[in-house]
């Protein structure tokens, strides 16, 4: 006869152990969190520099060169949009305000290098980024640089625009001076599947630009609106180029070393939304020097007049209170597929300093 089997003795639980662990780990850096950011806002506002709202950033250094005197770098990368983050509640339009008013209150950043890459986008949130950088230069005294990557194209040379000097790669795609409203009108596909609107509106031209109308039904004075629109719209464009470049032309002036360059007398010719090479831009006075980005610090030295600068930068301080807002999150996860594109999501009938080529 086969011995009788033995009951296996009952296993201990452990999961609630782990779970436990996880929450006082999570609890404690919390607390460790909460406690940094306190120490570091009393350092910070002992220093003239404290936040009362959006992001809270702190300085990180990109190149240590032992020196007294900081050059920050901000970048403007992407579609320029007053969106929301995925990382965080705050714009691309305020992460930049921030980055600049930190930059003012330091007495030991001496200037700042723009660092763009981008392909325009939203009117507005272009014409606020410029506005920013505008404000800083004249409140602080200190000088913006322009470091132009592979694109700064549109809305992308708008925001440059302001600055005390502009670089630019001699690849460097950048031009597209103008303006796009895009829209679709799909009346001849609801047509074929027999779907026909109805239409309520408060004045005749309430519907302007919504995609169910016939084309006959499109008159010549909507046409004529949405062109005047536009033509406005670019005019704001070509006068903030006209001012920024004169503007930088009398700074340097009277300065032997960084004289820059002024506009080209035939530069509005150019500026009919096709894209520039940074040595066509360069011979146009669009941009004051070719080089790279250690060009653009170099020039941010010179026009300092500062021998030699740590380069920092400014970053969103880790706080766990956004984690915790990620599981509490109610809206449908989107799934992003990378395809090696930045593909914009365009909000029809809304103005926009964009290249389309270079986003679609």
């Amino acid at each position: 006869m086969a011995p009788p089997r033995l009951a296996a003795p009952p296993r201990k639980s452990t999961g609630w152990k782990i779970a436990a662990l996880i929450l006082a780990a999570l609890l404690a850096l919390s607390l460790f969190s909460n406690l940094s950011h306190l120490f570091h806002s009393l350092v910070v506002s002992s220093h003239g520099m404290s936040r009362t709202s959006g992001p809270r950033l702190e300085e990180s250094i990109l190149e240590n060169n032992d020196s007294d005197h900081k050059i920050a770098v901000v970048s403007v990368e992407g579609i320029i949009s007053s969106d929301m983050f995925d990382r965080g509640n705050y714009s691309m339009v305020d992460y930049i305000k921030d980055q600049l008013k930190v930059a003012e209150r330091d007495d030991r950043v001496k200037a700042v290098v723009l660092k763009v890459n981008s392909p325009g986008g939203e009117v507005l949130a272009s014409d606020d980024i410029y506005n920013a950088i505008a404000k800083f230069q004249t409140n602080s005294g200190k000088p913006v640089v322009a470091s132009m990557g592979s694109l700064a194209a549109s809305g992308g040379y708008y925001v440059s625009a302001p600055c005390r000097w502009i670089v630019a790669n001699e690849m460097t795609i950048t031009g597209s001076i103008g303006v796009i409203l895009h829209s679709f009108n799909y009346r001849g596909l609801m047509d074929k599947i027999g779907l026909r609107p109805e239409v309520y509106k408060s004045g005749k031209y309430k519907d302007m630009l919504s995609g169910d109308k016939k084309d006959s039904d499109i008159t010549a004075e909507e046409r004529e609106m949405v062109q005047n629109l536009i033509n406005e719209t670019f005019g704001q464009f070509t006068n903030v180029v006209a001012r920024g470049r004169e503007q930088a032309s009398q700074k340097n002036k009277n300065n032997s070393e960084s004289k820059g360059r002024t506009l080209s007398g035939k530069w509005l010719d150019y500026a009919d939304g096709r894209v520039l090479s940074g040595r066509e831009a360069f011979d146009l006075g669009f941009v004051d020097e070719l080089g790279t980005f250690d060009a653009a610090v170099k020039r941010a030295q010179k026009l300092a007049k500062i021998s030699n600068a740590n380069l920092i930068e400014y970053q969103q301080m880790f706080d766990l209170s956004n984690l915790f807002r990620l599981f509490g999150k109610s809206e449908a996860t989107r799934i992003k597929v990378d395809l090696g594109l930045d593909t914009p999501r365009l909000k029809a009938g809304q103005l926009y300093f964009l290249s389309p080529a270079f986003v679609h």
